[in-house]
């Protein structure tokens, strides 16, 4: 029987979030996402049973971190979604395989959505 390795396997991710009501408000609004608090200055969430967290005390620091790719069956309803929810949409193309939009979220994280429909 194969065992796959657990080294080196994204495990979670934080992000930087000055203002964690906010994001959860966006997050939770727009994504559904669930949320654990542990403190004032930070927030763990839920995305269908993948976690990560927000973290006050982060700052998100010019462009070019990384890049946190959600999925949407739906790419065109999502989008509206992240605008009415008011982030700025910054991007959005085609590529081979799909099409995706980036925005930034109320703290200033570029996130990206994509499908491949």
């Amino acid at each position: 029987m194969y065992i796959m390795p657990r080294d080196g396997l994204l495990d979670y991710i934080e992000l930087p979030a000055p203002d964690i009501v906010a994001t959860k408000r966006f997050y939770g609004n727009v994504f559904g996402w669930t949320f654990t608090d542990y403190g004032p200055e930070y927030v763990e969430f839920d995305s269908g049973g993948r976690k990560g967290g927000f973290n006050a005390d982060r700052k998100v620091v010019g462009g070019g971190g990384a890049l946190m790719v959600l999925w949407a069956d739906d790419l065109d309803t999502t989008e509206t979604k992240v605008r009415s929810a008011g982030a700025e949409i910054t991007e959005n193309h085609s590529f081979p395989g799909g099409r995706r939009f980036h925005f930034l979220d109320p703290n200033g994280n570029e996130v990206a959505v994509w499908s491949d429909k």
